[in-house]
C-alpha cells in the first residue's frame, strides 16, 4: 500500500477500508510505440467490478492520483490512473503547462492517448467492461471530455474543474456518455464565458445526458490540497472538494449501479 501524506491520508480515510481491503500496484503499458506507467487499484478478492478511468492534472501520475484511486477501490471499483504523458515525462510544476499545452495543442494526440488508456483499463482482469466510467481533474477532466468526444464506449465522464472546451459543430452528437462537470463559479482559469460556449454546444445535441454543479467561491483545483495560489486563480477549498466527491458518488452509483 502506499504511504501517502497526512493531508492526502485525512481524505482517503473518508472512504473506509472494505473487509477484503484493496489491491494496488503500477501498470506498464504501451502504445504506439510510446511506454506508459500508471497505477491500479482495485477491491480485494476475485470478481469483476465496474471500471474508472483516472484521469491526472497537468503534474502528471503523482501521489494525489493514487490517492483518488485507492478511494474508488474502497467504493468497490477498479480504478486505473492513466498516464496521458508517458513513463519517462514527469514535469516540474514550472513545466507542468507546458507539457500540458502541448496535448490542447494536439488534441489528436491527445484522444489517442486517452483512447489508449482506456482500452488497457478495459482488459484488466477485475474490470467488468459494460460498466465504465472516467473522470479527472484539472487538465484531467479536460482529458475526460475530450474522451466522450471520442464517441468512447465509457457510461460516464466527470470533470473536476477541467478546461470546458468546445469542438467542431457536430461533435458533440458523438458523446454517448452521460456527463457530470463540477466547476468553480470563482475559478478565473475557466470563466463564465468558457463555461456558457460549453453548455450551449451541449444543448446542439440534444440527446447528451448531461448536467452542471458550480460551487459558490470555488477558484479552480478546488479539489487538490495543494493548491495555493489564489493570485492565479488556484486554491484548495475543503467545502467544494467534500461536496464534489459525494456528488461524484451518487452519480456514479447512479449511472453503474
Amino acid at each position: 500500500m502506499t504511504a501517502y501524506a497526512p493531508h492526502l491520508t485525512a481524505i482517503l480515510d473518508r472512504e473506509p477500508v472494505p473487509a477484503a481491503g484493496i489491491v494496488s500496484h503500477e501498470v506498464d503499458y504501451g502504445a504506439d510505440g510510446v511506454a506508459f506507467r500508471g497505477y491500479l487499484a482495485r477491491p480485494g478478492g476475485e470478481g469483476r467490478h465496474p471500471g474508472i478511468l483516472v484521469v491526472h492534472d497537468w503534474l502528471g501520475v503523482t501521489d494525489y492520483v493514487r490517492m483518488r484511486c485507492d478511494m474508488l477501490a474502497r467504493l468497490g471499483y477498479v480504478a486505473f490512473a492513466a498516464d496521458v504523458y508517458g513513463a519517462d515525462v514527469r514535469p516540474a510544476p514550472d513545466e507542468a503547462a507546458g507539457v500540458a499545452g502541448g496535448f490542447y495543442q494536439d488534441r489528436p494526440l491527445w484522444r489517442a492517448r486517452l483512447t489508449a488508456a482506456f482500452a488497457r483499463m478495459r482488459q484488466e482482469p477485475s474490470v467488468d467492461p459494460e460498466r465504465t466510467a472516467a473522470i479527472g481533474y484539472c487538465f484531467g477532466g479536460s482529458s475526460v471530455l475530450e474522451l466522450a468526444r471520442t464517441g468512447a464506449d465509457v457510461d460516464a465522464v466527470v470533470s473536476f474543474h477541467g478546461g470546458l472546451l468546445t469542438g467542431p459543430a457536430g461533435e458533440a452528437e458523438e458523446i454517448t456518455a452521460k456527463v457530470l462537470v463540477l466547476h468553480g463559479a470563482a475559478d478565473p482559469v475557466v470563466p463564465d464565458g468558457d463555461l456558457l460556449a460549453f453548455e450551449n454546444d451541449l444543448r446542439t445535441a440534444p440527446s447528451v445526458d448531461w448536467q452542471v454543479v458550480t460551487y459558490a467561491n470555488a477558484m479552480h483545483a478546488f479539489t487538490l490540497p495543494d493548491a495555493d495560489a489564489p493570485e492565479q486563480g488556484a486554491l484548495f477549498d475543503a467545502r467544494a472538494e467534500r461536496r464534489s466527491w459525494a456528488t461524484m458518488k451518487a452519480f456514479l452509483s447512479e449511472v453503474l449501479g
